[in-house]
């Protein structure tokens, strides 16, 4: 059609659509006056609130998708967290999930959970791409296609360069409606592991440390070795269950002893356990060595961390939580190898000897780490810091 500002088609107007807000033209807004000065017809008012409504539509089913997803954090490693479900008649008919490495994938539970011939008006909705090879299980996009489903909307493309796309085509070539991108920033970050070791072959890092107020790992010699409350400390078991290695130095090992099990979550998948040492000399009582884990528990003797990183990237590992001690968390961020911090911190100031993140620091402050989607959680007495670390370009020092 012809507007009063130029040619203009009723649906190519609309640039995209999320939740309630619509762009038009580079310009937001929900004016019915905006489109009478561009002299567009009813119909395309009518159509745009159509698109709106489809969008929060896909929004609210791709949330129950990413519920469902969420159900097995943890447990799919080396394998991404996916869910799906099966929409008809805007009511979910059926619900999936991938629940481990070599188990049928969400989608497929999905549509054996309908058990049923599938409607030409149903939708799935799955959180990420459908897999397109064949590995521990079949092509997932055959059995969509099999299926006779019509429509599929896709959370996130797969970042696989196997996959990457190639599941939305074969789709769209079997001549199934695919939407993609709904919902795409959280059901990306549902697989933030998973989507750097599949890329580049290394896990995903993250520190985690207790601290007080003054940067300190430690109380004074001879006093009670905790600085944060219970209530923090079962938090972070609850992140072990979620990783699939802890690291610690050796000194971590001789002087707290520690299990770096998941004790406190349900279902829990136990993590390797990794201790770096230079010397080799390690209590050979210690519970890493002695408990019903203890097949879980790696050492690595004059490796640099770098090395070790690489090593268990090799061996399927995909997230790592490195605990300490405070020497190895400032030869990880010297490095910067780290891809996240998560630091509880503790309502007390207690000039311990052992410092949260020591190493050599920046050599300029525009050197220095910065964190990005910063997020704070309050656990008692207690503040628990996460963000993704930025490693700005080097600059030299100064002369």
């Amino acid at each position: 059609m012809l507007g009063s500002k130029g040619p203009i088609l009723n649906r190519a107007v609309v640039q995209y659509v999320t939740g309630r807000r619509i762009f038009v033209e580079g310009h937001e807004t929900k004016s019915h006056n905006f489109f009478r000065s561009w002299g567009l017809l009813p119909r395309a008012w009518v159509d745009i609130h159509l698109l709106m409504s489809l969008a929060r539509s896909d929004e609210r089913f791709m949330r129950a998708a990413l519920k469902e997803a969420r159900r097995a954090l943890g447990q799919t490693s080396p394998n991404p967290v996916v869910g799906a479900v099966l929409v008809i008649d805007n009511r979910i008919s059926a619900k999936g999930h991938h629940r481990h490495a070599g188990c049928p994938h969400a989608e497929i539970v999905c549509l054996r959970d309908f058990g049923n011939t599938i409607p030409a008006a149903a939708t799935l909705y799955v959180t990420l791409e459908p897999c397109s090879t064949t590995g521990r299980t079949s092509p997932c996009t055959d059995e969509i296609i099999k299926a006779g489903l019509k429509t599929v909307v896709i959370g996130t493309v797969d970042v696989n360069p196997r996959h990457a796309g190639r599941g939305v085509t074969l789709l769209q070539d079997a001549g199934i409606k695919v939407r993609v991108g709904v919902l795409t920033e959280e059901c990306t970050s549902l697989n933030e592991a998973f989507n750097k070791w599949i890329v580049t072959g290394r896990p995903f890092v993250v520190a985690k440390c207790g601290m007080s107020l003054d940067g300190r790992l430690t109380r004074r010699p001879g006093e009670s070795r905790w600085i944060t409350s219970a209530a923090a400390r079962r938090h972070a078991h609850a992140l072990r269950a979620q990783v699939d290695a802890i690291v610690v130095g050796a000194a971590t090992v001789r002087i707290d002893n520690p299990r770096l099990t998941a004790r406190n979550a349900q279902q829990a998948r136990q993590p390797w356990r990794v201790v770096l040492t230079r010397s080799g000399k390690l209590p050979r009582h210690a519970r890493l060595f002695t408990d019903r884990f203890a097949e879980r528990t790696l050492v690595y003797r004059g490796k640099s961390l770098r090395t070790v990183l690489t090593d268990l990237g090799k061996r399927n590992v995909t997230s790592v939580l490195l605990e300490g001690g405070g020497e190895m968390l400032g030869q990880a961020l010297d490095a910067r190898l780290i891809d996240k911090v998560q630091v509880y911190l503790g309502p007390i100031l207690t000039g311990g000897p052992v410092l949260a993140f020591p190493g050599r620091g920046a050599s300029v402050t525009q050197n220095a780490v910065h964190l990005d989607r910063i997020g704070y959680q309050k656990l008692g007495q207690n503040v628990c810091i996460t963000g993704y670390s930025r490693f700005p370009e080097r600059h030299p020092r100064p002369e």
